[in-house]
């Protein structure tokens, strides 16, 4: 009797055991499942600090009962941030396809409508940090980064693949190299360049033409190797290309430190107000300019300036085949009809030149096609805004002056826009404005000093540029500035250009333009008290900002206290690194009192460098 209840009190045992194993195990699955499969992991849970020594050390992380010391610490931990899924790393909201083919929006492939920004509704939108690639690695410093990158910052080596007749990039071991080959220049950029310069007999084959040649448009731009090779002649480029099959070369363009944006000539004018490039670009860039009556070519046209030109490198220009020959002699027909002229032509390039006035336009035959634009219409208005099929005349100041009337360059960035009377702005308040912002970004880079040496940051964006004169006051360091102004405001933005500037429209209540990880700093004076007089999200723009900005990378706010205070409780959730704070003395024209006498702070922040507890495993 006794061996048996030994024997069933030993089978109970054995059945206990294997109950609680089948329910701790029940437990691990349902929890841990969950955890990698949702769209979000738990972000204290899934991070791990890395390169603390480079970030000056981080003790407080190390504390593991998330207890507090101060006031400031309890703000800190006050709100806490998802991190999104591995699959997302490379995520732009508004312009993300998924979205796009989840929403069934009905869109017209042919006109390019689906690389177009189409935002998510408040309700589908990100509430998540989102995660680097595996192996990410803090970017190499320019001017290094020109010609090569971390191939694990872009896992992406499909162009390499596609494009390795054409130089436009090698993989070599862990890195990313760039030859500085192109579609049309296989043997450099740099040859290309001056080749074009020597067809329009610019002193020393130099395409700056004397400072006189500054902004440039450069379209369907590939990995942007023609702007890289530009920046050494004091041009810089808009490098613009679509997320399409190449769908990463923006990324690798911003990786490398060259100035660049996504965008596409389908339906929508380009962000640039009129009159914005002396030159527009496109080497085989697989655009049909015929189309919807040469739409896309007046769109080029709009923004160009007064004896612009167009460079173009494509068969057309040379090829005897019948259809090329057919494309050549159309578009030779609608250009002349626009009153473009060909400045030269070389084997396969042909650049045409806009008129410096409006006189071809008035000796057009009655009905000529393209017509002129309605005298109402407003050419740079852009945010939104439908390209038209037509011909953007100059105003009667533009017509009479017969130029653009802008400065050489450099002096064209300390000299008063001609377009400063468009806002009633004077010389004064230009020169002013000027000086002002020269001092707050010296006082800037005083309190980043500890942080920023002379190659820290390369790509910067000025969230609300005015007038340009925070990026102005940057021409001595080696770094180009995104200047941003909002579509509800004064349009700015062609002050900006005619500075030798560039920049774009923008809404803060959307996501902007860009893949994640593509600035070093980002400068908000002001943005986030004008978002909450919109009634959009802080926290939504907090977000974004860190998807924009790369890891060790620099946010420099300039707002009401009370705003600050709101923001300084995201600090831990958002993996940000008080860098600085400073009361701003009042009475200055950049940081007014408010009406209950609340003053600014400028409040400097460093986005720390980690990984999901996935990606470092799979790193390592």
């Amino acid at each position: 009797m006794r061996g048996r209840s030994d024997g069933g009190q030993k089978k109970r045992l054995i059945a206990s055991v294997c109950a609680v194993a089948l329910l701790l195990c029940f437990v691990y699955m349902y929890y841990g499942s969950s955890n990698q499969g949702a769209s979000a992991l738990e972000y204290g849970r899934s991070l791990r600090k890395l390169g603390s020594s480079y970030l000056g050390g981080d003790d407080d992380d190390n504390k593991q009962d998330g207890s507090v010391t101060s006031e400031e610490d309890s703000l800190a931990v006050a709100k806490s941030f998802p991190v999104c899924d591995d699959r997302h790393s490379e995520i732009i909201p508004c312009l993300d396809r998924n979205f796009i083919y989840q929403s069934r929006l009905k869109l017209d492939l042919s006109l390019m409508e689906h690389y177009e920004r189409h935002c998510p509704p408040p309700e589908r939108k990100f509430n998540c940090l989102i995660p680097p690639p595996s192996g990410y690695k803090v970017p190499i410093k320019w001017p290094k980064s020109r010609d090569e990158v971390w191939q694990a910052n872009i896992p992406h080596t499909h162009l390499a693949k596609e494009k390795s007749d054409q130089n436009w990039m090698v993989v070599k071991g862990d890195k990313i190299n760039f030859p500085g080959g192109g579609t049309h220049f296989h043997y450099g950029a740099d040859k290309y360049i001056a080749s074009i310069a020597n067809m329009l007999n610019f002193s020393n084959d130099v395409l700056n033409d004397e400072g006189r040649l500054r902004t440039v448009l450069d379209v369907g731009c590939g990995v942007a190797s023609f702007g890289a090779y530009l920046l050494s002649s004091d041009i810089i480029a808009m490098s613009l290309a679509p997320n399409d099959v190449h769908q990463n070369q923006i990324q690798f363009a911003l990786e490398r430190g060259i100035p660049a944006y996504l965008g596409v000539l389908g339906t929508k004018r380009l962000p640039y107000p009129s009159r914005s490039f002396e030159l527009a670009h496109c080497s085989r860039c697989r655009i049909d300019w015929l189309q919807r009556d040469g739409i896309l070519l007046l769109e080029l046209d709009r923004v160009l300036r007064p004896g612009g030109y167009f460079a173009y490198s494509s068969p057309e220009a040379y090829a005897q085949d019948e259809e090329d020959l057919r494309i050549w002699k159309e578009m030779s027909a609608l250009v002349e009809r626009m009153c473009w002229r060909i400045a030269a032509k070389r084997n396969q390039t042909v650049v045409w030149q806009k008129p410096l006035s409006n006189d071809c336009y008035l000796e057009r035959e009655p009905g000529t096609q393209p017509p002129l634009c309605r005298s109402d219409a407003d050419p740079d208005a852009v945010y939104g805004v439908s390209m038209e099929a037509c011909i953007t005349p100059y105003s009667k100041h533009d017509h009479k002056t017969k130029g653009s009337g802008l400065a050489p360059w450099p002096a064209r960035m300390t000299s008063p826009p001609p377009r400063l009377a468009d806002f009633g702005y004077s010389t004064h308040m230009f020169e002013k404005d000027t000086e002002l912002w020269k001092q707050q970004v010296d006082s800037y880079w005083n309190l980043m000093s500890s942080k920023v040496k002379a190659n820290t940051v390369r790509n910067i964006m000025d969230m609300k540029a005015h007038m340009g004169s925070f990026a102005a006051a940057l021409k001595d360091k080696d770094v180009w500035v995104m200047n941003v102004v909002s579509p509800d405001g004064p349009n700015t933005l062609k002050l900006i250009y005619d500075r030798g500037l560039i920049g774009t429209n923008h809404n803060w209540c959307e996501a902007f333009s860009t893949y994640p990880r593509t600035y070093d700093l980002l400068h908000a004076w002001t943005v986030f008290s004008d978002i909450r007089s919109k009634g959009c999200s802080a926290e939504d723009l907090l977000i974004e900002m860190d998807r924009i900005l790369r890891p060790t990378g620099f946010i420099i706010i300039r707002d009401k206290e009370s705003v600050v205070e709101s923001i300084k409780k995201y600090m831990k959730a958002l993996h940000w690194e008080v860098v600085a704070s400073e009361k701003v003395t009042t009475g200055s024209e950049l940081d007014q009192e408010s009406e209950d006498g609340e003053s600014n702070v400028v409040f400097i922040v460093q986005k720390k460098l980690w990984l999901t507890s996935e990606s470092l495993r799979d790193t390592e």
